[in-house]
């Protein structure tokens, strides 16, 4: 049977025919000795036809169509064209090599051409490869690499804004950022509490919240100046006028120490950096909230914000995180656990990264396993709806949000549970309706409002 080997260049596609394969042998091995000699490859291997690209997109949309195993209609007419007919009723003679076994198989099934794609194959492949230039006396090695590497730069451009599109890599960034800032503001307001109480030391009792006390800091500056005019400025910040006296008489009784007015603004410009990043931490966090409300809508409703972005971060990828199967989300962060657990024979954790839902800490000590494996269930199913839908929508995952509720008062009052098949079937009513779940809510309270004043009439 003969033999034609299918390659895609940067340039077009090329036909070759495999006719003399008795020349170099039929095994792998010989195959690949005789790759590196052009002479003896030469006669094993020729050129049957060659149809370049129109231009540099059509480059890229022929690169994207491999890439996915799909054929397009230009490979089925250029194949159609130089491939031998075969008689009407009889299989064809010949065979075609390709790279891609996606590809051969959609050929077969669209244009009923045979094809194989094995070892074999791919090492005449790689030899056509080395020597493509050779075979097309008009294409240069020059040309052939400047067209690989624009079509290189496109492909990958592509990619990567198809991957912007998806937007999970900035949630990931945002949660990362996120607790570096609660760690540098916490190590920041720990100095800030430190060097100010040398001046101040009274006001660490009186003021708990780290935010409060820098803008306190930043506000007193010397406490000596303090006095009952700032009173209300003072209950301004603090948001308690008791708490402002309180902080005026501390300041007239402290033993603090004084501080040169260098030094004291030195504390003031630390206070202020506090504040600023305090600021830009809520300002992020608004962010995240957007964002993760854009992605993953019913991941964000199911678990919340923080826990969801730290799943994600965690799997690489919203894509990543809906080919993981629910046991392997349960225990996602807690990998260390559960090696240790695996090489030590003990017990196995119950939860990861989920242990941060307030579902988990709700249920009780003897429930948080069953609890987080349900809960894990539910993340699953909405992540791959978030991933693999092409609507967004919030509905699904305030339905599980609700599931969730009704197991934590199963576990606890022995409440039954609607099936799980109901619920998703109003979530697909209410969706195709387009209504949310507080219109759904607001009915079922009209609707049982109506049927009360109905049974008290007599």
């Amino acid at each position: 049977m003969a033999l034609y080997l299918l390659f895609e260049s940067a340039s077009g596609y090329g036909l070759f025919h495999a006719y003399g394969i008795d020349e170099i042998g039929q095994s792998v091995e010989a195959v690949r000795s005789s790759v590196l000699d052009l002479e003896r490859f030469g006669k094993a291997v020729k050129l049957t036809a060659f149809n370049p690209f129109s231009s540099a997109v059509d480059a890229l949309n022929q690169c994207n169509a491999i890439s996915e195993g799909i054929m397009t209609d230009e490979l089925r007419s250029f194949l159609e064209l130089n491939l031998p007919k075969p008689k009407e009723g009889k299989k064809a003679k010949y065979s075609l090599g390709v790279v891609e076994p996606k590809v051969g198989s959609q050929i077969a099934e669209v244009t009923g051409i045979p094809c194989q794609s094995n070892e074999f194959v791919q090492e005449l492949l790689r030899g056509v490869r080395l020597h493509f230039d050779r075979f097309i006396k008009e294409l240069k090695e020059s040309d052939l690499e400047k067209a690989q590497l624009g079509l290189g730069h496109s492909y990958s451009r592509a990619k990567v804004k198809f991957n912007v599109n998806r937007v999970d890599n900035m949630v990931i960034q945002a949660i990362f950022l996120l607790d570096t800032l609660d760690k540098d503001i916490n190590s920041f307001s720990m100095r800030v509490r430190e060097w100010f109480s040398w001046h101040f030391p009274e006001l660490v009792k009186i003021v708990n919240d780290n935010y409060l006390y820098a803008k306190l800091a930043k506000f007193i500056v010397n406490k000596s100046d303090l006095a009952e005019k700032d009173i209300p400025a003072l209950a301004d910040i603090v948001g308690d006028e008791d708490k402002a006296k309180e902080i005026v008489e501390a300041a007239k009784a402290s033993m603090g120490q004084d501080l040169s007015p260098v030094d004291l603004i030195n504390v003031q410009q630390f206070a202020q950096r506090v504040m600023n990043l305090s600021e830009y931490r809520k300002n992020l966090y608004e962010y995240l909230v957007t964002k993760m409300n854009d992605i993953a809508p019913n991941l964000t409703s199911l678990i919340g914000e923080v826990v969801g972005a730290r799943l994600i971060s965690h799997a690489g990828s919203l894509s990543n995180l809906a080919k993981c199967p629910a046991s392997t989300l349960q225990i996602l962060g807690a990998e260390k656990a559960l090696f240790r657990a695996l090489k030590t024979r003990g017990n196995t954790p119950k939860y990861g990264l989920i242990f941060h839902s307030s579902f988990i800490g709700r249920a009780s000590t003897k429930n948080k396993g069953r609890m987080a494996r349900y809960l894990a269930n539910k993340c699953s199913i909405a992540s791959r709806i978030d991933c693999y839908s092409e609507a967004s929508t919030s509905v699904f995952g305030q339905k599980l949000r609700e599931q969730v509720e009704e197991r934590l008062d199963f576990y606890d009052k022995g409440v039954a549970p609607r099936k799980n098949l109901d619920v998703m079937k109003a979530a697909i009513e209410s969706m195709v309706n387009g209504t949310t779940i507080d219109d759904d809510d607001n009915e079922r309270t009209d609707a049982s409002a109506k049927k009360k004043e109905e049974e008290e009439e007599p």
